[in-house]
């Protein structure tokens, strides 16, 4: 029996997106293409359990129905993917998807309830009049609908392959959205790095209270052999809330809970009234972001402002307080931030101050430039510890650990396991990685700009003067030899 590989999975869903291209952006119909890759997983999941249980229990309906409601989710026949196909010359499809959506939530509102409440296939403002909508909606379900697309679970190459599409796609559009409001997909290199840092063990509570499509989140799961461990995210953005949702279902991730809000401003994972702690805490929060909630936490309930309030300008220490505040004794935090935190001054100054002061700044470490969809500039990994007994800071530059490729550079197998090792062993490496005393960080005024603790310069070697004079020298003379035979060509040529 062929199975279903990641690639060919890939290249089908890849071309359907064809079907919108010229039509609204990518930042838009990412929606509408990973929507109907996870309406065509369930179907097809549905599909294969319903011809198990068949087998099994031959024309005894009860029995069958009995062993579906005992299932992860519960699937009509009028919502699924072979369903919408078989309708797919009806007079008002995008009603009808729609339909099928509001269903597959109402009848899964434990896992799935406001999944798609940011999706429309109904919408004339991006799909056009009923006509356009209609036939954009065909193209859409018949290139689903392609005889290699098979998803049921016994034909997949491996479990995660789909769960891997989905980040596969989530990763393009991306890159093809660029920058919005300092905000960055982590490309999966950066995700696996960070989760080794954190290093999440068996029965932990991990929590990312930015947590976009979830990959930080799935990533620093896996670093855990057995699955025991509960994930917790928030999401500000609606429609990249349901499409994290939907990555944690495709990843068969059922301890998760992911609220829809904003973090700074409506924190949601609470307990008793408080910020509700964690064991790990991970993040790769908007960069710089202006508009943060200033005003609005100035009076904070939760306690999370308390070594200052941060610019209104730059929210980056907002999420760096939020994130300390929801981080138990024990645990330990990673978050990706630009380099401007290590050495602004005024208040995010102070902040970083009381912040060492209070010993929970383990580590530093420089990332490559260019590694992030839709900026270049360069970002660092800042880690916490709040168990911390010494009071060291350890810095790398991991600037140049990286694989220039066609538009992003990219942290390698190899890079990734220098950047852990060096961080594990904790000893200063020349030209590379410096553990810095905290007589050391206050003689710096508490700046942590990298180059102050590693000089990873190159010295330019000396330069030889009278063979670089010969070498000039040679180069003339070759040029006029080569003038003198041009002149001559033109010469003959009558020129």
């Amino acid at each position: 029996m062929q199975k279903t590989t990641k690639e060919t999975i890939n290249g089908i869903v890849w071309k359907a997106c064809d079907t919108f291209r010229g039509t609204i952006e990518g930042s838009e119909y990412k929606d509408y293409i990973l929507t109907m890759l996870f309406i065509k997983y369930l179907s097809d999941f549905y599909k294969e359990k319903l011809e198990l249980l068949r087998a099994k229990h031959g024309d005894k309906i009860e029995r069958i129905n009995a062993e579906l409601k005992r299932e992860k989710f519960k699937l009509d026949e009028t919502c699924t993917f072979d369903y919408l196909l078989s309708h797919k010359e009806s007079q008002n499809l995008g009603e009808l998807i729609n339909k099928a959506l509001a269903q597959i939530e109402e009848n899964n509102k434990d896992k799935l309830d406001g999944i798609f409440r940011s999706i429309d296939f109904n919408n004339p403002n991006k799909l056009g009049n009923t006509k356009e909508r209609n036939a954009l909606l065909k193209s859409l379900l018949e290139d689903f609908g392609d005889s290699r697309l098979d998803l049921r679970p016994s034909r997949l190459e491996n479990n995660d392959c789909l769960g891997d599409t989905y980040e596969y796609l989530i990763a393009h559009f991306a890159s093809d959205a660029g920058k919005k409001g300092g905000e960055f997909y982590t490309p999966k290199e950066v995700s696996i790095l960070l989760s080794r840092l954190i290093e999440p063990k068996e029965g932990e509570s991990i929590y990312d209270p930015t947590c976009g499509s979830g990959s930080l989140l799935i990533k620093a799961s896996q670093e855990i052999p057995n699955h025991n461990f509960r994930l917790y995210g928030q999401e500000k953005n609606g429609q990249t809330h349901a499409l994290c949702k939907m990555n944690m279902f495709l990843h068969e991730i059922n301890d998760s809970i992911i609220l829809w809000g904003d973090t700074i401003r409506n924190p949601l994972h609470l307990h008793n009234n408080t910020l509700k702690t964690f064991d790990k805490v991970i993040a790769n929060p908007p960069f710089s972001l202006d508009k943060w909630g200033e005003d609005e936490v100035k009076n904070d309930i939760y306690s999370r402002f308390t070594f200052g309030i941060p610019p209104k300008s730059k929210g980056d220490y907002a999420f760096i307080l939020h994130m300390l505040a929801s981080l138990n004794t024990n645990g330990a935090m990673g978050v990706i931030l630009p380099h401007g935190v290590l050495f602004r001054g005024a208040s995010e100054g102070k902040i970083r101050q009381k912040i060492i002061e209070a010993n929970w700044l383990d580590s530093v470490i420089g990332l490559p430039a260019n590694l992030f969809y839709g900026t270049s500039i360069p970002a660092c990994i800042l880690i916490f510890k709040k168990n911390r007994t010494n009071t060291d800071i350890f810095f790398i530059d991991a600037s140049k650990e990286f694989e220039k490729n066609k538009n992003q550079n990219k942290l390698t197998d190899e890079n990734i396991a220098k950047i852990y090792r060096t961080y594990k062993e904790r000893k200063s490496v020349e030209k590379y990685a410096h553990l810095a005393s905290l007589e050391e960080i206050k003689e710096n005024d508490y700046n942590l700009n990298i180059p102050r603790y590693v000089d990873s310069f190159d010295e330019e070697g000396i330069i030889d003067l009278e063979s670089t004079k010969q070498e000039i020298l040679a180069t003339q003379k070759a040029l006029e030899s080569t003038q003198e035979k041009l002149d001559g060509y033109l010469r003959e040529l009558g020129l």
